[in-house]
């Protein structure tokens, strides 16, 4: 049996897709209102901040997946992902499961500095000091020895369906919807963006092989690129000219003082000034078979699909 922690997500609802296709028949769905993907999925309706119902929920497994999401809300962030971790942890031990963390990179350096899987942490903001601190919880468990775990992190999404990022919604989806993209900050600044299918992808390969436990994997991407570029592969997808305005961060600013949802995305606003560099070189020596989409691909799926 294998268990996803926050399916209703789209990394979650991804990985249930992978793991049925290649790996295993039978998954255990865990939300607080958790839907079924396929016919013989099991549902379990959890809080993951009540320890017997993350008992329950867990109990059975042999590789637990945690893909839980909280709203932008630091708040939340502050009051919930560390508890809702530690029941998981600790129900994991008690069940004999493995743990797959699927992590983001809200608590690495936001300049230039090309980023892998040994890069410090920087507590600077609410979100990135939770982030850090949830990780670094995870590697106190790692060195003890009592539970297998593996970190897989990933930069920011793009990808199809609702795929929540800035991207999607600044970016791809206006396209789609024939309105003028907005891109944040600048179009010369190279990103670094995973596939939202690709990130479930390697995230069950990792899971579902032995070796990969006890370390942190840098999940695969593309060469980045940049907002500019982009957009030229968007205007060759449709065959027309696309104009964009760019935000720049004096606007973020502004729209943030009465904007709620803009406010709280301001703390990673000063990554999107700079190149994003987000190495995966160790996941593609140690699986170089692994298909990577490229931004061609995906741009084409979602703006024709």
């Amino acid at each position: 049996m294998q268990t996803i922690l926050g399916s209703n997500g789209q990394i979650g609802h991804e990985l249930a897709e992978e793991l049925y296709r290649n790996y295993t028949k039978e998954l255990r769905l865990v939300s607080r209102n958790p839907k079924q993907i396929h016919p013989s999925d099991q549902t379990v309706a959890a809080n993951l901040l009540d320890y017997d119902e993350t008992v329950n929920a867990i109990t059975g497994s042999d590789i637990v997946y945690f893909t839980v999401g909280l709203p932008m809300n630091p708040d939340m962030w502050e009051q919930q992902f560390l508890g809702m971790l530690d029941n998981v942890v600790n129900a994991s031990k008690q069940a004999h499961s493995k743990l797959v963390f699927f992590d983001n990179t809200y608590m690495y350096a936001k300049d230039d500095t090309p980023q892998t899987e040994n890069s410090p942490f920087l507590h600077e903001g609410r979100k990135s000091t939770v982030r850090a601190r949830m990780v670094e919880r995870l590697e106190d468990e790692m060195k003890k020895g009592d539970l297998p775990i593996v970190i897989c992190r990933a930069p920011e999404f793009y990808g199809p369906n609702n795929t929540k990022s800035i991207t999607n919604s600044m970016v791809f989806n206006r396209i789609k919807a024939g309105k003028r993209p907005f891109v944040p900050i600048s179009d010369q600044a190279i990103r670094t963006l995973i596939w939202t299918p690709d990130a479930s992808r390697a995230m069950a390969l990792i899971g579902n092989t032995e070796s990969a436990y006890g370390q942190t994997w840098h999940l695969p991407t593309p060469k980045g690129i940049t907002y500019r570029e982009m957009i030229n592969i968007s205007e060759r997808v449709l065959g027309k000219r696309i104009k964009y305005s760019v935000i720049r961060l004096w606007m973020f600013k502004l729209g943030s003082r009465f904007n709620p949802a803009l406010r709280e995305s301001m703390e990673l606003m000063p990554r999107y000034q700079v190149d994003n560099i987000f190495l995966s070189d160790k996941f593609k020596t140690q699986f170089p078979d692994f298909q990577i989409t490229s931004f061609e691909s995906g741009i084409s799926q979602i703006l024709t699909k």
